[in-house]
């Protein structure tokens, strides 16, 4: 197998340590989810949700959608899976094309529809093509950045043009310069195995490995095993690569806890930013604490009442503005995880989740102050700009 130098990367090495970003997940951190979260909460770099590496080079348009990003949300990083060598070629020149600031491969869902054909935590399973997969989209982000165009590479005319479209609506003139490539995993398959598969990985030197502390068998059952994501640390990080944690991390005290007690370099946080874009809200302190060793409850951003519900209008807004109406349906889970830690928060969150579209939500919103809160000066007007 060719080993091809680590590139000096402007980003993950440029960041401050420890990073705390925003996890990948299927479903969830699409383009308005993310702008939300870089608005409101400035975690250290975000994730997109993954893309199928065919859907890419096929140019299927609502595979599409998840590589949108706005300004605000970099640096981002673009997550791709699959298991085809010549697909992650592809992809990643289509990646670096959109001006993304790295890439990203999954080895760690552990969804059946996606494990079962061999690609995510599948991966784990079939080392020398985990391998070759990081070597492919290497080869691709080394072969875009010495000038190679997306049209001599082997993709159809219509994904050119869905690309090119894309490229348009994001307002994006690729500059040729290397993005760094790193990689997300679990702990193993049906079983802790993290130390030869982390000697596996490391074998393709990702600048940056993720590791979620389930096995895929776990799926989200259980704990997060730190320790296993600890030991991990420990052998990759003298190869000069860094190494994220993640799993259960609820808040940013939680990060500083499972960052001085692992060793790792940062951490990701996932499910602890649903309807809680203010969650990373706070990273400098933690980061002094853990200079200082003087470690304390840092301060935690409890958003108003007010407040939640015009973020979550807002959040509404711009995913019907960026996906259409048509799909509204997928905004539903995200204005059910807003609702919580307030009075009649599950009547309120029964009636969201049945919503149609932003203007469902601010009635919503309108009814429920008007009943329960006296000063009317709270109420949220009808007219939202989105940002």
């Amino acid at each position: 197998m060719t080993h091809y130098p680590q590139t000096e990367s402007t980003l993950w090495r440029a960041l401050p340590q420890p990073i705390i970003g925003l996890a990948p997940m299927d479903g969830v951190t699409d383009s308005a989810f993310r702008h939300i979260v870089a608005i409101h909460g400035k975690p250290d770099v975000v994730f997109t949700e993954f893309t199928n590496v065919h859907d890419i080079c096929s140019g299927r348009l609502k595979a599409l959608d998840s590589l949108r990003y706005s300004e605000a949300e970099r640096p981002v990083i673009a997550q791709i899976y699959g298991k085809e060598p010549a697909l992650f070629y592809q992809a990643a020149h289509v990646v670096c094309e959109l001006g993304f600031d790295g890439l990203d491969i999954n080895m760690g869902c552990p969804s059946k529809n996606v494990a079962s054909s061999g690609s995510g935590a599948g991966l784990i399973r079939t080392p020398n093509l985990a391998l070759e997969l990081i070597e492919m989209a290497r080869k691709g982000i080394q072969d875009w950045t010495a000038g190679q165009p997306l049209n001599q590479i082997g993709m159809k005319p219509k994904a050119l043009e869905a690309i090119g479209q894309l490229q348009t609506e994001l307002h994006h003139s690729p500059v040729r310069k290397a993005i760094p490539l790193s990689v997300k995993t679990r702990i193993g398959f049906d079983r802790n195995m993290i130390e030869e598969w982390s000697a596996c990985l490391i074998q393709g030197r990702p600048e940056v490995i993720s590791i979620h502390g389930r096995t895929l068998s776990q799926m989200y059952r259980g704990q997060s095993d730190w320790e296993a994501i600890a030991l991990a640390a420990n052998r990759i990080q003298p190869h000069g690569i860094l190494v994220l944690g993640n799993g259960d991390i609820q808040s940013l005290g939680e990060s500083a806890a499972r960052i001085r007690e692992s060793g790792v370099n940062g951490v990701l946080i996932g499910r602890g930013s649903l309807g809680n874009p203010w969650v990373f809200q706070g990273i400098q302190q933690i980061r002094e604490m853990l200079q200082t060793g003087q470690f304390r409850n840092p301060p935690q951003h409890v958003p108003s009442l007010e407040e939640k519900f015009r973020i979550m209008i807002r959040h509404a807004s711009l995913f019907e503005r960026v996906h259409g109406p048509d799909r509204f349906v997928r905004m539903r889970k995200h204005l059910g995880w807003y609702c919580s830690g307030f009075p009649y928060a599950a009547a309120m969150r029964a009636q969201l989740v049945r919503t149609h579209s932003t203007t469902d939500v601010i009635n919503l919103v309108n009814k429920y102050q008007a009943r329960t809160l006296d000063n009317q000066d709270m109420e949220i007007p009808v007219t939202i700009t989105a940002p």
